[in-house]
């Protein structure tokens, strides 16, 4: 996540110095991104192996507010293929609430395996990699002018991890970004898209998820980042994964031998004593409008069809009882015996 800064976040802040090449394998793979990027040897890390059993829940963690993803504005939205993956800019009027401070989103981005691979989410749970998985950045926009500066600060990022896995179904809101690939395919080419809901790229459920401090995961590996990974997956379909897989090249479009872009997702690193903390939903306290009418319904059908049981109960015992009274009688008016008609 993030290569170098202003390539991937697009922010009009000034370049930092360009770093030393890197890839994801090779001679300049992740392996030796120490060597060029001193923080990629750091002791809090991204990503990370998520294992249950040292996951520690916080019922104190509140649901994840995304404020204005569901109409980004008018305006056309950027995407870019910066060589290490395809990353769609985001308007800053873009909130996520449910943090320790407002937070305005950057870009999006993705990481995917190679085609015939085994996945190529970045995170694991359990050891399992999802296959795919895509990260939406913000900044904390209460103390910084803009993710550039951000970066530098602990906890000046905050990520929304999303893990992608196969569907039976293309995901509608998926393909408004994939349908454009085409238009991007060597390093270095943008093109702009029609705005739509962000919020539909997202699970249902964002009460759901794991939290840890840790960095981005491509260099310069700044350990600033707040890491909220959604526990609940999305599912994309399996041609909608081929196109992440076989789109994009590595290399600008005049390179003789175009590389593919594949396999852009770091490995797990160390967790090095960090807490790794999961959300744990309350009961709801209070019910919406159309929830309160559906219970009021349920419990007035409850107790009409206990009031119907009662009576029809009732109506049978009675029925029973009239018929008990009158064998009653009719026997003792059979032990009097006839009726006798002599006179004095």
């Amino acid at each position: 996540m993030l290569p170098v800064l202003l390539l991937l976040l697009g922010a009009p802040a000034p370049a930092l110095p360009a770093g030393p090449h890197w890839a994801y394998e090779g001679p300049h793979g992740q392996h030796h991104w120490p060597e060029g990027y001193p923080a990629c040897g750091g002791r809090a890390q991204s990503p990370i192996d998520i294992r249950i059993t040292g996951v520690e829940p916080d019922p104190s963690l509140p649901p994840i507010h995304p404020e204005g993803y569901e109409s980004p504005g008018a305006s056309l939205l950027p995407l870019s293929n910066n060589g290490h993956t395809a990353v769609l800019e985001l308007p800053r009027s873009l909130r996520l609430r449910g943090l320790p401070r407002s937070f305005a989103a950057e870009q999006l981005h993705f990481h995917w395996g190679a085609a015939g691979g085994s996945g190529g989410a970045e995170h694991l749970v359990e050891g399992h990699r999802a296959a795919a998985e895509m990260h939406v950045v913000h900044y904390d926009a209460e103390r910084y002018g803009n993710a550039s500066e951000a970066q530098h600060h602990s906890g000046g990022l905050a990520v929304l991890g999303v893990l992608l896995e196969v569907g039976a179904a293309p995901h509608p809101a998926y393909a408004n970004i994939l349908r454009h690939l085409g238009s991007i395919r060597y390093a270095g080419q943008r093109t702009s898209i029609p705005p739509f809901s962000i919020r539909a790229l997202l699970p249902p459920r964002l009460d759901l998820y794991y939290r840890y401090n840790g960095s981005l995961t491509t260099p310069p590996c700044f350990q600033s980042v707040l890491w909220t990974l959604l526990r609940e997956p999305v599912r994309i379909s399996q041609a909608q994964l081929e196109q992440l897989q076989g789109t994009l090249y590595s290399t600008e479009a005049s390179e003789a031998e175009p590389q593919l872009l594949e396999g852009n997702f770091r490995g797990p690193q160390e967790l090095n004593q960090r807490r790794v903390l999961a959300s744990s939903p309350k009961a709801p306290e209070g019910y919406s409008t159309g929830e309160g009418i559906a219970i009021i319904i349920g419990a007035l059908g409850s107790c009409i069809g206990l009031f119907l049981s009662i009576h029809l109960v009732g109506k049978r015992m009675r029925s029973m009882r009239r018929t008990q009274e009158q064998d009653i009688v009719f026997k003792a008016s059979s032990r009097r015996g006839p009726p006798n008609h002599s006179h004095p």
